[in-house]
């Protein structure tokens, strides 16, 4: 089954992006810490192409800090970008956020007028609302633990200067690289009805097998590591009560202990993907 989601209201938001472009003078785009490359939306890249870009690599908390400082490095040498890593305590976002927008556009366009305009994107799930919330120092957007909870636009004044966008979070219409598509689906930007949980449980299994076997080993008190997944997610289900009560394997069960111990943290702090090879 190809992994894939992109319901109507995305294609709307698409739209509506495309028309709030032409005023737009900077955007931000927020991406997982986990899974920066596999997160960035190429439809939200060529609608903002041109535009000075600001990337906040959110969930760093979640990620290993190694590698989002690899990530950040990279960031930071595309043209016209700059990048923010926010973990968990967000409390001077806004001051630097304002700052780095400042910057940018002072790079790109030194004659703006005194009223800005920025767009803040992102895919599902990826904690923009959250970021939201920090931007306007009190709860202007739900948040959840859910892709699209976000369903319009909201316009916040973020200083005398800047009025921030906000829009609900957005895939693209063909996810063609499956493997990013399955790093998107164990962060949980797709949304649990449209994917098959065993198979994504199944995959997610296959994966951290490979990278996290003594991880896998300590959190589940497996006294050793299993030869194959099928024998991984048996073993995971014995010790969390993923057995049915016939005595099989309950995939669905074993597979959603799975993808949410990976996604609250409780394997540890694991990036999905690198820089590209080569970048400093």
């Amino acid at each position: 089954m190809a992994i894939s989601w992109y319901p109507g209201h995305m294609h709307k938001t698409g739209k509506e992006l495309r028309k709030l472009m032409t005023a737009t003078d900077a955007v931000i785009e927020v991406l997982d810490a986990r899974i920066p490359a596999a997160g960035a939306n190429p439809l939200l890249a060529e609608i903002a192409a041109g535009k000075p870009a600001l990337k906040l690599l959110n969930k760093s908390d979640l990620a290993d800090p190694g590698a989002t400082a690899d990530w950040h490095q990279h960031l930071n040498t595309l043209p016209h970008c700059r990048c923010l890593v926010l973990g968990l305590n967000k409390q001077d976002v806004l001051e630097s956020v304002l700052r780095l927008l400042d910057q940018l556009t002072a790079e790109v366009q030194p004659a703006l007028g005194i009223r800005k305009q920025c767009v803040i994107f992102g895919i599902p799930n990826v904690g923009k609302s959250t970021v939201m919330n920090a931007l306007a120092g009190r709860k202007l957007a739900q948040t959840g633990n859910e892709p699209a909870v976000t369903k319009g636009q909201q316009r916040i004044r973020l200083n005398q200067s800047w009025t921030l966008i906000d829009t609900p979070g957005m895939l693209w219409p063909k996810l063609a690289d499956q493997d990013a598509a399955l790093r998107l689906a164990m962060t949980g930007s797709i949304r649990q009805t449209a994917i098959d949980i065993e198979e994504i449980g199944w995959l997610a299994a296959e994966y951290l097998q490979s990278a996290l076997p003594e991880v896998l080993r300590q959190r589940y008190e497996l006294e050793e590591s299993p030869g194959d997944t099928e024998a991984l997610l048996s073993a995971i289900a014995r010790q969390t009560g993923g057995i049915n009560r016939r005595g099989d394997t309950d995939y669905g069960k074993v597979a959603q202990t799975l993808l949410n111990d990976y996604r609250s943290g409780k394997l540890g702090n694991h990036t999905l993907e690198l820089p590209p090879a080569g970048t400093d």
